[in-house]
């Protein structure tokens, strides 16, 4: 853990760092998303272009509270419906009715199958864990707490900082570090001394501007130009998996 010698705290986003569940995020953003679409088409009667997994979903919604990702996407393709207010119904006719048609998708992927931790992840939370580094989770998501206990590996963290707590505190969203601040306060770490690990353009944003002394960038694209990105918005260095962060022979 070369890279990670002199931090004394780690504090890593959920969804696409420690778990494979940003693609069902993804997922569930393309169905709301293409569905508004649909229902709010051009004058000229052109279809709009439809949501892509990865760029639109790196670019305009990960990392991101619902109403901010909904928020941003739609004003990008030009898409007018008005904000809407809170409690709308899941549907098409409003930003918040969009983001909770996505909200209504995702909770019921989380009633099928598990979402899985990435074997990567795991070697190298059990590595830090042993060591004694003390590590938060840190999401804007409503479901860390309860993807991160079907992943198994909820009990490793000693802070949870989630979406529920993001509005408790009203903590402003990525790339605003307040989510990750807060994390590392918890954990009564200075964030000099803290690494923040993202896989999110906003979240590698929210790091750097945070003052974090390492801020590491997870590539699960690796697109073409992801890594770079991830550099340009604020990641010190960049990753494909967590276990290159592990120094060679060591343990789990």
């Amino acid at each position: 853990m070369l890279e990670l010698r002199a931090i004394e705290a780690v504090v890593l986003d959920t969804d696409g760092v420690i778990t494979d569940s940003a693609q069902v995020h993804a997922a569930a953003w393309k169905t709301a998303f293409d569905a508004c679409l649909r229902d709010h088409p051009p004058e000229d009667g052109r279809q709009r272009v439809p949501f892509d997994l990865q760029r639109d979903y790196l670019r305009y919604v990960d990392g991101k509270s619902r109403l901010d990702g909904a928020t941003s996407f739609l004003m990008n393709r030009g898409v007018p419906v008005p904000t809407g207010i809170p409690g709308d119904p899941p549907g098409t006719g409003t930003v918040v009715a969009v983001a909770a048609l996505k909200e209504q998708l995702y909770s019921e992927r989380l009633r099928g199958p598990g979402i899985d931790a990435y074997p990567g992840s795991v070697r190298l939370l059990h590595a830090l864990h042993n060591e004694g580094i003390p590590l938060a989770a840190a999401s804007a998501s409503h479901h860390a707490r309860e993807v991160l206990t079907r992943a198994g590996v909820l009990g490793l963290f000693a802070e949870l900082v989630d979406g529920e707590e993001a509005a408790r505190l009203r903590l402003p969203g990525k790339p605003d570090p307040a989510l990750f601040v807060e994390a590392a306060r918890r954990l009564n770490v200075p964030v000099a001394r803290t690494a923040v690990v993202e896989d999110a353009l906003a979240g590698v944003q929210a790091g750097r501007r945070g003052g974090f002394g390492l801020v590491i960038g997870v590539d699960r694209a690796a697109g073409p130009d992801t890594a770079a990105d991830l550099l340009r918005h604020g990641a010190d260095l960049v990753v494909r998996d967590l276990a290159e962060l592990l120094s060679p022979g060591t343990e789990d």
